[in-house]
């Protein structure tokens, strides 16, 4: 067995270590740390061991190639009080029935039968918008993700409930990241301010999930949508509980639109920094649509829009980093990993990196047909994991940003607000700290929409 010689990384302090998630600015951190200690670094977070790692090839190894030694880290075991035993938190043979049981709503005809309702959901939520108004287009897109993921999934309406799930997801997230995360378990039995927030947000949400639930099997309805073959599913031992249900439903209802969502209210804060990309969207927009909604149909003509989505992703990836636990002893870019360390790798570290892209911190779209971007390796670019434990509805979410982004931005020209700063929060997902307020500007095209 190979010695336990730690990689170079920064000095520890004290009983705490290094506590990069309670710092200001922990992406900053993160990236000078990969930028000075180079491929893998080590640094101690209190009791836990972590080894953080910045090579495509090391990436692979976790992600792919021995992902069996490793588990899902602290931040979503953290939340198993939302997630329960869902996809996102399940590991090992019963992950992979689920995973059998859910992949067919996420297939490729499946996925084109849900653009219209995506666009449709989209273009009714744009229809109140006024010329100049300012709003929180961050708020706008979780909303607007809700309801698209509830009805395309799970065929049911949720805009009476999408302010209570906004505001008890919002919570959730506040608290169920960052430091917290690497407290002792009891501290987290407390009845502390923070504590007792976070339990009635789970609470409300589970109340709507399960008021879902209930809905649908008292109606006794059998349609095609996941929801429905969800509770027609067999298992071994008999059909799914309700609590297993619920933690599937849970699990896609909040992961499925928050993913997209957070995309594309970077996508706007984006645009807006870049007028040149905007101006170049809205004139492929224009040439391919002329006003009309788009399509499925279209999204092969707007291969600008494409870029837009996949650039954005590469700045702002809605994931900013995966975590694993390794299960045993290994050897990671000749060093040894103890069981029981944890495993760090991050999109918003990699895909920044200088040695596969050229101006990295710069909003190009157009960079994704250069040579350079094209030849870099698989996990320089890696917006929704990868291996196994690729996010099951990546083709969802860049299919919904994209026709979102070309239905809004042939109608509407956004601009953050004067003065306004946004800044990110990573939390279980990468957030803008306190949302994106903008300023709209009605444009003028051809075909209306009434």
């Amino acid at each position: 067995m190979m010695p336990l010689v730690r990689p170079p990384g920064p000095r520890n302090r004290g009983i705490i270590g290094n506590f990069p998630l309670g710092s200001r600015d922990p992406l900053g951190l993160y990236t000078q740390w990969a930028r000075q200690y180079g491929d893998i670094f080590y640094y101690r977070a209190f009791n836990r061991h972590i080894y953080f790692l910045n090579r495509p090839d090391l990436i692979e190894h976790v992600l792919v190639n021995d992902y069996r030694s490793f588990i899902k880290g602290e931040a979503l075991q953290f939340n198993r009080r939302i997630f329960g035993n869902g996809l996102l938190t399940n590991e090992g043979d019963s992950w992979l029935r689920q995973r059998h049981l859910i992949q067919p709503a996420f297939h490729r005809d499946r996925i084109v039968s849900y653009g219209n309702t995506m666009v449709a959901y989209t273009e009714r939520m744009i229809a109140a918008w006024q010329d100049g108004e300012v709003r929180d287009i961050h708020q706008d897109m979780m909303r607007l993700g809700l309801e698209i993921v509830a009805k395309v999934l799970f065929n049911v309406e949720v805009t009476a409930e999408r302010e209570r799930v906004a505001v008890a997801l919002n919570t959730v997230m506040e608290l169920g990241s960052g430091g917290r995360m690497l407290l002792p378990p009891i501290f987290r039995l407390l009845p502390t301010p923070d504590n007792m927030r976070y339990r009635r947000a789970t609470r409300q949400l589970d109340d709507i999930v399960y008021g879902l639930i209930r809905q649908r099997r008292a109606s006794g309805q059998i349609a095609d949508n996941l929801l429905s073959e969800l509770l027609q599913a067999q298992d071994e031992s008999g059909g799914m509980t309700d609590q297993q249900l619920r933690d599937e439903v849970m699990t896609l209802l909040l992961a499925g639109h928050e993913t997209t969502a957070v995309s594309l209210s970077w996508i706007w804060y984006l645009l807006a920094q870049y007028p040149e990309v905007e101006n170049k969207l809205w004139s492929e927009l224009r040439g391919v649509l002329n006003g009309k909604s788009p399509g499925m149909q279209d999204l092969s003509k707007l291969p600008y829009t494409g870029r837009v989505v996949k650039e954005a992703m590469r700045l702002y990836p809605p994931a900013w980093a995966v975590v694993r636990n390794a299960l045993k002893d290994c050897e990671i870019g000749g060093y040894r990993v103890p069981a029981g360390a944890t495993v760090v790798v991050s999109q918003w570290v990699m895909h920044r990196d200088p040695r596969y892209y050229e101006q990295p911190e710069r909003f190009n779209p157009d960079r994704w047909l250069d040579e350079q971007a094209k030849a870099a390796p698989k996990f320089a670019y890696f917006p929704f994991g990868g291996g196994p434990r690729t996010c099951i509805g990546a083709s969802f979410a860049a299919m919904e940003a994209a026709l979102v982004l070309a239905a809004i931005a042939q109608r509407f020209q956004i601009r953050v607000a004067q003065d306004y700063q946004v800044e990110p929060l990573p939390t279980i997902t990468l957030r803008p700290r306190h949302g994106v307020q903008v300023v709209l500007t009605r444009r003028a095209v051809e075909n209306s929409v009434a």
